[in-house]
């Protein structure tokens, strides 16, 4: 006996950063806003998302995308992301692996295309090779040389911004941003972010430290810690969003001028960006990536099944309501 519909799944990964797109299966969240739809899946049926996502189905590296509708006319579909711990606002990789899906199924052409998310809509442009280049959401620094003393280390100092979730991004760290020592940067970047919460800025759930690329193709490595403490194996899409915002206030990259990201598995991203108002400090960013399709699955729970809902902390809901 199952204890619910099956949830079909399909797996793609976006320069290493595996994305696992839903495709059916999730209850109905009555239509609205895709905001609002986020909210409804959050109260009263998060448990799909740990049944998805947590393991012994899934791992803490895996993000979710939930196909859904979208109120608006322009749009193909909306589409809300989560992760192990939670909900994401946008998320850029994720939204590649969400067009690659969409090509999968039959359902997108090469062309442009317009994708609601619950923090506006984001434009996605397929190409006949499967690249997917991307128009997020407006991105903006709001502090800037914020000082925060990180215990076991000492004085850090980054800039808050927001590029589709919230960043602490990070120069001089003092680390060597290399795949041999993801363990050490693990520690430090969750020790950054809960003395970055902890001075006022409690809604920065991303740390983005910044170094040399590996490759003189590239511009600068990162390393990106996410929410649920796994860090991003892609450059990160909204990650090199509020980048580029941060660049743009400094001067330091002219609008229309191209920069690689380079992830810490040495895949990157290519973006620019446009002003969207200087006065405010706010730009249009661009990125192009490729995602790749991994799999399809079906996704069962038994009756009997003690993790038919996930493996989850305590705090989490037993059951949907």
């Amino acid at each position: 006996m199952k204890t619910a519909p099956p949830i079909r799944v399909i797996d793609s990964h976006t320069a290493g950063e595996p994305t696992r797109t839903v495709i059916e299966g999730f209850p109905d969240l009555l239509g609205g806003e895709v905001s609002g739809q986020r909210r409804v899946l959050q109260e009263r049926f998060d448990a799909y998302r740990s049944a998805t996502l947590n393991e012994p189905r899934g791992h803490d590296v895996l993000v979710g995308a939930l196909l859904c509708p979208s109120p608006r006319s322009d749009c193909l579909t909306g589409v809300i992301f989560f992760n192990n711990t939670g909900y994401l606002g946008m998320c850029g990789h994720g939204l590649i692996g969400v067009v690659a899906t969409l090509r999968h199924l039959g359902r997108l052409e090469p062309g442009r295309c317009r994708i609601d998310t619950p923090v506006g809509v984001v434009e996605a442009t397929l190409e006949a090779d499967g690249r997917v280049a991307l128009t997020n959401v407006e991105a903006y620094r709001a502090a800037r040389d914020v000082v925060v003393d990180v215990p076991g280390h000492g004085p850090v100092r980054g800039d808050v911004a927001w590029g589709g979730n919230w960043f602490f991004l990070v120069r001089d760290h003092g680390e060597v941003l290399d795949l041999s020592r993801v363990a050490r940067l693990s520690d430090l970047t969750q020790r950054i972010r809960a003395a970055v919460n902890a001075q006022g800025y409690p809604d920065v759930d991303h740390v983005e430290l910044f170094g040399p690329p590996g490759s003189p193709e590239n511009h600068s490595r990162n390393f990106v810690m996410c929410p649920g403490g796994a860090y991003d194996r892609s450059p990160c899409g909204t990650g090199t969003s509020a980048k580029l915002a941060c660049l743009a206030a400094d001067g330091a990259l002219d609008e229309g001028v191209v920069w690689r990201q380079e992830g810490i598995l040495g895949t990157h991203f290519e973006a620019w960006y446009r002003w969207a108002d200087r006065t405010r400090g706010t730009i249009h960013p661009h990125l192009s990536g490729r995602a790749f399709i991994m799999a399809e699955a079906v996704l069962w729970q038994e009756v009997d099944d003690p993790f038919a809902w996930g493996i989850r902390a305590e705090a989490e809901a037993v059951e949907p309501r």
